[in-house]
C-alpha cells in the first residue's frame, strides 16, 4: 500500500517537472528571438526616414547585437561606419592621385578631391569624438557641433562628386591594385562611384543624427 500511494504522488511530480522544464526552457529561448526581430525591426524603421534607406538598413544590419534599439548607439554606428567607408575612399583616391596617366588638369582636381575628403575623415572624427559627450546640459551643444560637422563633410564629398563629373577623361593608371571590384579600364568612374557611396552613408548618418536631436527636442 505504501508503494502504491508513493506511485501516485511520484508521477504526477514527475509530470509536473517535465512541464515545468518545458516552458522554463522555451520561455528562456523566447526574449532571445524577440530581441533579435526588434532590433532588426528598429533598424529597419529608423532607417525609413534616411535618404537611403536600403543603403542604410544594409550597412547597419550586421551590427544589429551591438546597436540593439538605441538611436544612440544606432548613430554611433552609423558615423562609425561611415568614417570607414570615408577613410577607404580616400585612400583610393590619394593612389589614383599618383597615377602616371593624370593630365595637369585631372591632377588639380584629384588634388582638391584628396584634400576634400581628408576634411570629411577629420570632421567625421571629430563627430565620433563628440558623440560620448551627448549628456546632460550640453546635449544641444554638442549635437549642434555633431551636426555642423556631418554635414560639413557631406558637402565635401558632394565637391568631389561634381569634381569627377565635370572631367570627361577616362583615367588608366599603369599600376591599378585597388582590389577585385575594381575595373581598371577605368578607375575614375569606379572612384566617382565609391565617392557617390561615400555622401549616401554620411547623408543617412546625419538623418540619424538629426533624429537623435529630435529625441531631445
Amino acid at each position: 500500500m505504501a508503494g502504491s500511494c508513493s506511485n501516485h504522488f511520484l508521477i504526477p511530480l514527475l509530470i509536473l517537472v517535465t512541464f515545468t522544464t518545458y516552458i522554463t526552457s522555451t520561455s528562456a529561448a523566447r526574449p532571445v528571438v524577440a530581441r533579435g526581430t526588434n532590433n532588426i525591426e528598429f533598424i529597419k524603421t529608423s532607417c525609413s526616414s534616411t535618404t537611403y534607406p536600403k543603403l542604410c538598413y544594409t550597412t547597419l544590419a550586421t551590427h544589429a547585437s551591438v546597436i540593439q534599439t538605441s538611436p544612440l548607439l544606432l548613430t554611433h554606428t552609423a558615423l562609425s561606419v561611415t568614417l570607414n567607408n570615408t577613410q577607404s575612399t580616400y585612400a583610393m583616391a590619394t593612389k589614383l592621385l599618383q597615377s602616371r596617366n593624370l593630365s595637369p588638369g585631372e591632377v588639380a582636381a584629384m588634388h582638391d578631391c584628396v584634400e576634400v575628403l581628408g576634411d570629411s575623415v577629420d570632421q567625421l572624427r571629430n563627430s565620433l569624438g563628440e558623440m560620448s559627450r551627448l549628456q546632460g546640459s550640453n546635449f544641444d551643444l554638442t549635437m549642434n557641433d555633431i551636426q555642423t560637422w556631418v554635414s560639413a563633410a557631406m558637402t565635401n564629398e558632394d565637391t568631389c562628386t561634381q569634381g569627377f563629373s565635370e572631367s570627361k577623361a577616362i583615367i588608366k593608371p599603369v599600376n591599378c591594385n585597388y582590389g577585385s571590384r575594381i575595373n581598371c579600364g577605368d578607375v575614375k568612374n569606379v572612384l566617382r562611384g565609391q565617392v557617390v557611396n561615400t555622401a549616401h552613408l554620411t547623408s543617412n548618418a546625419l538623418a540619424l543624427v538629426n533624429n537623435l536631436a529630435s529625441t531631445r527636442g
